[in-house]
């Protein structure tokens, strides 16, 4: 028996039967009973300041990640500011890519860098190792990249360059936790890594972040530099910050560390099951990674094939949305046209490729607690708007 190609009137949006009786969660966020008890046993001792959970979050971190040295701070953004107050003096250029988060760069500015816009790849979103080296002028001093979405950028072309060009590497990694590229976690890489434990994040936490390091020295100013320069018992060699974290937040990075490799792997699961249904939706195009990396799928971003489609990306969104099947849009609109960074982009080439993906692209739900069934049906959902919407 052969099954009627799905129409426009198909749709729930258009009175059909959706796909989902209820919404799939988007993420799975918030607390178990064992982060809470993590968080109420430091409550009860009085200890609540940076102490030994915190300690023993940043070495436990730091090893799963590959690095060296872990120093956890107060959220992501200070985590960028201590990364790029460590490694860059005003002034020096560095390259960044136009398609990312906007605190990867407003830290960037803040440090009185001057910044440069770098394009993307168009099938991994991740910055464009070509690119930048194109950019590259005797001025450049560092190469600030994010792992976008949780999938590792062309680490290898990366360094490359860096070794070549003597260039410093700060690898924003907020959605990247346990990311893997060679076989190595990601704090393997790079002058500094820089982590977000927000609510949504893969290790949420509420706030908190996290910097990892591999050389002692820079893991000790920047130590410093997190809790206003002091080197003694109010003595003070250097102008710093408080950045510090506390050991209720530390708790609970700890408790949600313990299940976050298994997390991970489920994570990267589902990701599995989205690749092997998506490849076979005309109309939808799925992200690939990076060749020999193992992403952390902090989200899953696909694009909308507006050639092959009668719609557009919103109009996409708000089909598959009345199937149960929520989405979210990261971002609708490259940095470059943020009007923050107006003065910045007259100055910069145009990134065609990250204009392009603010038009087609969407993630959908990926999260540890998606079960196989969901997963698939989330994909019957995609097949069943693209193939309504079919050119």
């Amino acid at each position: 028996m052969t099954t009627a190609t799905p129409q426009a009137s198909d749709l729930a949006i258009n009175g059909g039967t959706p796909t989902f009786e209820s919404n799939v969660p988007f993420m799975a966020v918030g607390l178990t009973k064992n982060d809470i008890a993590a968080a109420t046993e430091v409550l009860e001792s009085g200890m609540l300041r940076a102490a030994s959970k915190c300690a023993a979050l940043e070495e436990e971190f730091a090893k799963q990640s590959d690095a060296n040295f872990g120093l956890t701070c107060a959220n992501g953004t200070c985590a960028l500011q201590l990364a790029y107050g460590s490694l860059l003096e005003p002034g020096d250029e560095v390259i960044t890519p136009a398609w990312t988060f906007i605190a990867t760069v407003s830290m960037l500015v803040a440090a009185q860098a001057k910044v440069v816009f770098c394009d993307v790849l168009e099938d991994s979103y991740q910055a464009d190792p070509a690119d930048i080296e194109r950019l590259i002028t005797p001025n450049t001093k560092a190469i600030a990249i994010t792992h976008l979405y949780g999938i590792p950028v062309d680490i290898d072309a990366i360094q490359k360059l860096a070794d070549k060009h003597n260039l410093k590497v700060i690898y924003d990694s907020a959605q990247a936790h346990l990311a893997e590229y060679n076989g190595k976690g990601i704090g393997a890489y790079g002058d500094a890594c820089t982590y977000s434990f927000y609510a949504t994040k893969n290790l949420g936490t509420g706030e908190g972040g996290m910097v990892t390091v591999n050389d002692e020295k820079l893991a000790t100013d920047m130590g410093f530099l997190r809790s206003h320069g002091e080197t003694g018992k109010y003595l003070h060699e250097s102008i710093g910050f408080n950045y510090r974290m506390n050991d209720i937040t530390g708790a609970i990075g700890l408790s949600k560390l313990e299940t976050l490799g298994a997390d991970t792997d489920r994570r990267r699961a589902v990701a599995n099951i989205y690749a092997s249904r998506i490849d076979n939706i005309q109309g939808v195009l799925r992200p690939i990674p990076t060749a020999n990396s193992n992403p952390a799928w902090h989200l899953y971003t696909c694009r909308v094939d507006l050639d092959a489609l009668t719609c557009t990306r919103d109009e996409f969104c708000a089909a598959l949305n009345k199937e149960g099947v929520p989405t979210a849009v990261h971002y609708p609109k490259p940095l470059t046209e943020q009007p923050v960074f107006a003065d910045i982009a007259k100055n910069s080439d145009t990134p065609k490729v990250a204009e392009k993906l603010a038009t087609c692209v969407f993630c959908i739900p990926i999260h540890q607690n998606l079960t196989d069934d969901q997963a698939n049906g989330i994909c019957d959902a995609l097949a069943k708007v693209a193939n309504a919407f079919a050119n």
